[in-house]
């Protein structure tokens, strides 16, 4: 009897350590938790990069594409781009596949090794499930912008499809907003879903092209989504509009920047 009882209570003894070891288990693979030093990673970044350019006449950046799944990809990617010289990375969306925690954190463990800093910007996969509430913990808000050497690098939201198109992605009042005042001489807008894709709100189309011309700054417009490279004036406005690939084709782009004046330089690794 005593014997039974010894082994009932080890065996409950057992459980609830098992039950108590919080970390060891996710409950639910759309939980949001993200540790302390992986907060507001791109507020940090911005700070990192204001130090680096600094000064700088010319200033360079590599824009690369949805990393997704791809995660042999976007390591052979780190170790290329950490061979060039650049003031930064932008990660132009689609960082996950499902908006997982865990892929948000794996695809950021594989990033943290660049050598220079990196900005990430909300795709339509990251929205996924509760990934909007992951990316707002981890990288900071979807809408966000910086100034810089007389340049204002400006990231948004496009995501139209995912809000159902209800006319209020992108929030064109925030960006015409951001594009006013005397601040910046420059503008380099950023954001995953380019805005002559269907997954862009059709409605908005043609509006967020005139607000981008009507600002007189901006020279590039720069996007993810389609998978594959383009370059191009698609409103005849004088606007480049330059769409990465995704980092299963193995190519990224080298962004440089002076004045209202760019040139751009396709990566193959």
């Amino acid at each position: 009897m005593w014997r039974r009882f010894v082994r009932r209570k080890s065996i409950h003894t057992i459980i609830i350590f098992i039950l108590s070891g919080c970390s060891l288990f996710e409950y639910h693979p759309y939980e949001v938790i993200v540790p302390d030093n992986e907060q507001n990673l791109n507020a940090t970044s911005i700070q990192t990069i204001q130090a680096r350019v600094a000064g700088k006449d010319t200033m360079t950046l590599i824009l690369m594409g949805d990393t997704q799944r791809f995660y042999d990809d976007v390591e052979a990617f780190v170790s290329s781009a950490n061979q060039h010289t650049a003031d930064f990375v932008i990660l132009n969306g689609d960082i996950t596949d499902f908006g997982i925690n865990d892929e948000f954190h794996w695809i950021h463990s594989i990033m943290k090794k660049l050598n220079k800093p990196y900005l990430a910007v909300i795709g339509n996969h990251d929205l996924s499930g509760n990934g909007e509430l992951v990316f707002e913990k981890m990288y900071g808000p979807l809408n966000y912008s910086f100034i810089t050497n007389d340049f204002k690098f400006i990231f948004l939201n496009t995501n139209s499809r995912e809000y159902n198109f209800n006319g209020h992605v992108p929030d064109t009042t925030w960006l015409k907003n951001e594009l006013a005042g005397d601040s910046f001489k420059h503008a380099v807008v950023s954001s995953h879903v380019p805005p002559f894709d269907n997954d862009f709100d059709p409605a908005m189309e043609l509006a967020y092209a005139r607000i981008l011309k009507k600002s007189t700054k901006v020279a590039v417009s720069l996007h993810g989504h389609t998978h594959k490279y383009s370059n191009t004036q698609p409103y005849e406005d004088g606007i480049q509009y330059i769409v990465s690939t995704s980092m299963n084709e193995r190519m990224y782009l080298i962004l440089k920047l002076w004045g209202d004046k760019y040139n751009v330089e396709e990566i193959y690794y």
